[in-house]
């Protein structure tokens, strides 16, 4: 223990100037054994610092590690375990408690012991002892040791000293000489004394005898100081020699000193003028393509190019604080300032010219292009801008205002170029649609179900006022259909219409998709995207066929941009198409079937390229005016189904518009055979179906209306419900399902007796229809006395008395 001691003492506390006072080896209490030292100690300069250390060896195991200390003034209580026997567990209560297990309990008594010398001598706060035995307390402090303790001696811990075995020798032989050394402590002392008397007079006369020498050596010591005196002399003269040396070396040293400060500086100062000489110092050759560039010639543009991006790393380098006081740095940002605007200047006037004239070439191609029923391709007029892409750039990093003035500029110019272009575009499509060459002259006549409109000289407006009276009426109604032969459904027409209609839609997609993507190269609108936004979408089964959803799309404000300039250049399109479906429409409605399904594809196509491009957005306008066209195309046969008049002396059979309904499935499949807008065919075959009185009825009630207020409506008054009952009487009732019969005997085999078994059938579903519009009559029209002219009892009959017949 004393070699560990001496161990940690020397390399763990005499470097923090602190004295190991006592030691102890121990380990936590209840956990795997892992040895430790606690160890107590005192700082040796004041004021004294007394702490418990905790030491343990390093995990290679050769060196010890200080690990953790407490102040003893943080402890406040010690408890032994045990005062009566032997226990090697002890408690240190600190800011928690600290359970240990010394190695013996030698080892604790004597830390314990430690612990309560210093508390007694260093704290005024004074550490509560528990379980602690009285008698160890009392042998830490010997009888007269206390007062000193007590009174603030730094050393009493350390006064004590074993005497060494010839000590011990030498005290028992002289007590061995005296018998009453241990018996009479006063005579032996006193005899001490007498002997110690008895030396000192032999000391003091040996001392005397020795005078001779004595002298001797006096003189000798007077030599020696003399001669110290002399060395002094010496010496001092040395020192003077030695002071003026240093005086020399250190003014030397200053002046080494200041030189290397020196060569700093000037490393420091070539370093910042390397600096701005690289990165602030444009060459002449850049200087003259800024200020004379040939912006016309493709190696101009290069040279024009790089000698802006060279400008913009000159005026964008990142300065050190104090260069922009450098009046050197001040006269190139001027410098540099005035070339950003000079060049800007020329830039702006540049493509200014190159608009204009790049505009009147492709103009001069219009003619033959409208003829033909295409639209210019500005392919050309794209591929010479794209040149000036890069310094369009430049210009929006470092002139905002101008590239802003520039970009609408473009968009003035090419607004009025395209306006005349989609406009005359489509006023060969009107001409071509309505059959009208642009002389006047007739070219061919467009058949629809409503009636011919043929050829006349006069111009398209004056086409659009005299279809009024054509043939027949401009809706096309299904009672027309079924009046009509297959024959006089012009195929060819419909076909020819077809095809100008996706031409129309075919030459369109293609010149907005090139026109938005130049406009994002040219005006360098192409950044990463941001936030995500509310876009519009298609949805090919809504009614409103265009519906809003909020989805995540890549959207920032240059897109934003983007389209703002495709909505001001293309503003005529959406506009023009309109006009183009309304006289379409007003040539023949069951146009709209065709128009629909050719718009709702190329909706679909321009939202899986885009979802928020110009394109996309325009054609689902136009597609919400072209489905409200077909509603109301079909809702223009409902409404002449509801009105339709049955004269009393037409023979039983079935009902026209129900041929006519035949007609518009079979132009209707042909239409809509793989379209994505399949669903609102199915829909309208709904509404088409259920477009007789009692359905109209049940549809008032779907819609909310209580079916006690329905007769209070006129379309579905008693009056109204009279008349409906007043067509099928039961003579004539009975007269329709003869008719009926015939009709299903035609078609079924008798050698199975599948007539019966479909006529039973029908029967049932007769009845069953009787009586869901009775019950219907019974809940609208309660009290009305309003019956069937006939019961289930005459339809029995009827249907009993019709197959006995055959």
């Amino acid at each position: 223990m004393t070699a560990i001691k001496h161990a940690l003492q020397r390399d763990i506390f005499t470097p923090n100037d602190e004295r190991l006072l006592s030691i102890v080896n121990v380990c936590k209490a209840g956990k795997k054994k892992k040895n430790c030292f606690l160890c107590a100690t005192v700082t040796t300069e004041r004021p004294v610092q007394v702490k418990v250390v905790k030491v343990k060896k390093t995990d290679k195991g050769d060196f010890y590690k200080r690990q953790m200390a407490w102040e003893l003034r943080d402890l406040t209580e010690v408890d032994a375990k045990d005062a009566n026997k032997e226990n090697p567990e002890f408690d240190l209560h600190f800011e928690k408690v600290y359970r240990w297990v010394a190695s013996s309990t030698a080892e604790k008594n004597s830390f314990i012991s430690c612990i309560w010398k210093l508390n007694q001598r260093y704290l005024r706060k004074k550490v509560e002892f528990v379980n602690v035995s009285p008698q160890l307390l009392e042998e830490s402090v010997p009888s007269g040791e206390s007062q000193s303790v007590a009174g603030g001696d730094e050393d009493a811990l350390d006064d004590y000293q074993e005497l060494n075995a010839r000590e011990e020798q030498d005290i028992e032989s002289m007590m061995a000489v005296c018998e009453y050394a241990i018996s009479n402590a006063e005579a032996f002392a006193e005899k001490l004394s007498r002997e110690l008397q008895v030396l000192d007079g032999a000391n003091i006369q040996s001392i005397m005898a020795s005078e001779k020498q004595v002298n001797i050596l006096m003189q000798l010591l007077d030599q020696a100081l003399a001669e110290v005196d002399n060395i002094e002399g010496k010496l001092l003269s040395y020192e003077e020699m030695l002071q003026s040396v240093k005086e020399q070396m250190d003014q030397i040293s200053q002046s080494n000193h200041l030189i290397q400060i020196s060569n700093t500086n000037n490393g420091k100062l070539l370093d910042e003028i390397q600096f701005l000489v690289n990165y602030m110092d444009l060459s002449k050759g850049h200087i003259k393509a800024l200020q004379e560039g040939d912006l016309s010639s493709p190696k101009g543009i290069e040279a024009c190019i790089n000698a802006s991006e060279a400008l913009s790393q000159c005026m964008n380098v990142a300065l050190k604080p104090g260069h922009d006081k450098l009046m050197a740095v001040k006269q190139q940002q001027h410098l540099f300032s005035e070339l950003r605007d000079t060049f800007a200047r020329r830039l702006t006037n540049h493509l200014n010219n190159v608009f204009v004239h790049q505009g009147h070439d492709q103009s001069s191609t219009l003619s033959q292009h409208t003829a033909e029923l295409t639209l210019p391709k500005h392919s050309p007029l794209h591929r010479d801008l794209l040149r000036y892409a890069k310094l369009m750039e430049w210009l929006k990093n470092t002139q905002r205002e101008k590239y802003e003035g520039l970009s609408r500029t473009y968009v003035d110019y090419m607004t009025r170029l395209y306006e005349r272009e989609i406009k005359d575009f489509f006023e060969v499509a009107k001409i071509k649609m309505a059959g009208t060459s642009k002389d006047g002259k007739g070219k061919f006549g467009l058949h629809g179900s409503s009636g011919k409109l043929t050829g006349s000289t006069s111009s398209l407006n004056k086409l659009a006022v005299s279809s009024s009276n054509s043939r027949r009426s401009q809706s096309s109604s299904l009672l027309d259909m079924g009046n009509m032969s297959a024959s006089d459904l012009d195929v060819a027409d419909r076909t020819r219409f077809d095809k100008i209609f996706e031409q129309v839609l075919s030459e369109l997609e293609p010149l907005c998709l090139a026109e938005q993507d130049f406009i994002s190269k040219f005006f360098k609108l192409q950044q990463n995207p941001t936030l995500a936004q509310v876009s519009i979408r298609y949805n090919p089964d809504s009614d409103l066929c265009v519906s809003e959803h909020t989805q995540t799309v890549n959207t920032h404000p240059e897109k934003d941009m983007v389209r703002m300039m495709m909505n001001k250049i293309f503003q005529s399109i959406e506009t023009e198409l309109n006009s183009l479906i309304a006289l379409v429409d007003k040539i023949d409605s069951f146009n709209s079937l065709y128009m629909l399904v050719k718009m709702s594809h190329h909706v679909w196509t321009a939202q899986n390229v885009d979802p928020a491009s110009y394109l996309s957005t325009t054609l689902g306008n136009v597609l919400v005016t072209v489905k409200r066209n077909f509603d109301k195309c079909i809702s223009g046969q409902i409404r002449q189904m509801e009105e339709v008049k049955i004269s009393k002396k037409s023979k039983v059979g079935i009902l026209p518009f129900v041929t006519g309904f035949e007609e518009f499935a079979k132009l209707a499949e042909a239409i809509f055979r793989n379209a994505e807008r399949r669903g609102d065919l199915d829909k309208a075959y709904i509404k088409l179906i259920r477009a007789h009185f009692f359905e109209g009825v049940e549809a008032r009630v779907a819609q909310g209306v209580r079916e006690e207020e329905v007769s209070y409506q006129l379309a579905f008054n008693k009056q109204e419900l009279r008349k409906v009952i007043k067509e099928y009487p039961g003579k004539e009732v009975k007269k329709g399902l003869d008719n009926l019969y015939k009709k299903v005997d035609k078609h079924l085999c008798e050698e199975e007796n599948l007539l019966q078994v479909v006529w039973h059938s029908m029967q049932d579903e007769f009845i069953r229809q009787y009586k869901h519009f009775e019950g219907l009559i019974n809940r609208c029209y309660p009290g009305s006395g309003i019956t069937m002219e006939f019961t289930i009892q005459d339809m029995l009959e009827y249907f009993s008395s019709i197959a006995q017949s055959h």
